[in-house]
């Protein structure tokens, strides 16, 4: 059967439209993703302008731990105590007295200044017997049971309620599993203070001076220089711990009180230091607490 070209002519056209739509029609329903949008525009930023890079983040620091300074003083209260009492509370740092107990009874003045430790926040109060053996070490330490009862009689008559102690003329050590002693003829005497209920501390280092002028025989900055080398050298009976022995009637002169302000002066200004007292050494609350004879103040 023949077609007319009218016929012809719109079956033409009719091939050709679907032809046309069929190429169309993807490009119609096609929508591109939006995260590939996202990225375009990103990888793509307008002329002229600058993205500033993401900062890397640093793991925080870890704060820094502290080798701990534990400043004493012995033998007080006597003509050096108000001075070392001034600078203490100037200088904002906690600090120990092992006070002797007849020095408290000797004077009015000395009493006075009994009153004015007791009423120091950053101070702690410590036994340092009540005779001092009166300079008589060796005969002292002979009669285990007389050295008991002289610490009990400043305790007792102080009222102390902590059991941290300091042996007069001996550097001996008895805090939980901390034994030492410095001379054994005062072994017995010093195992029957702790069976007693005494926490004894001895010292790491010692602040040396001249028994006939009463003055210091180190400057400040040769102390701290001092700390530093013990540290370094781990010549502590604890790790990280320092205790120091000084004498209260050294600082009653002037230029030796001088020392001792530029002394703390100077370690406050190390970030490796803190002060704090002797009730927060290593082991003396284990200790305590297997004790009657109360808490620190």
């Amino acid at each position: 059967m023949e077609t007319s070209d009218e016929e012809g002519d719109s079956a033409s056209l009719l091939s050709k439209a679907a032809l046309i739509f069929a190429v169309l029609l993807p490009f119609a329903i096609y929508k591109p993703h939006h995260s590939f949008r996202a990225f375009s525009v990103a990888a793509s930023p307008p002329p002229g302008r600058v993205i500033a890079p993401v900062a890397e983040r640093k793991p925080p620091k870890m704060a820094r731990k502290k080798k701990k300074l534990y400043i004493t003083f012995d033998d007080g209260p006597n003509k050096g105590t108000r001075n070392v009492l001034h600078i203490v509370k100037d200088e904002g740092v906690p600090v120990s007295f092992f006070v002797v107990g007849e020095h408290v009874f000797a004077s009015r003045t000395q009493g006075a200044l009994w009153d004015s430790l007791k009423a120091m926040p950053q101070v702690a109060l410590c036994n340092h017997s009540f005779c001092h053996a009166h300079g008589r070490y060796a005969a002292y330490y002979e009669k285990p049971d007389s050295v008991v009862s002289d610490f009990k009689r400043t305790r007792d008559s102080l009222q102390l309620t902590n059991p941290i102690a300091r042996t007069p003329g001996r550097n001996i050590w008895r805090i939980d599993s901390l034994q030492f002693t410095d001379l054994k003829k005062s072994t017995a005497a010093a195992d029957s203070l702790q069976k007693a209920g005494f926490v004894l501390m001895g010292w790491d280092m010692e602040w040396q001076f001249d028994p006939k002028t009463m003055s210091v025989t180190s400057p400040a900055e040769s102390m701290v220089a001092q700390i530093d080398s013990v540290f370094k050298r781990g010549r502590t009976k604890k790790r990280d711990h320092l205790v120091l022995l000084a004498h209260d009637q050294v600082y009653q002169k002037s230029e030796d009180s001088f020392q001792l302000r530029q002394f703390f002066q100077l370690l406050k200004k190390k970030d490796d230091y803190e002060f704090t007292l002797v009730s927060q050494y290593p082991g003396t609350d284990r200790q305590r607490d297997t004790m009657s004879t109360g808490s620190v103040q």
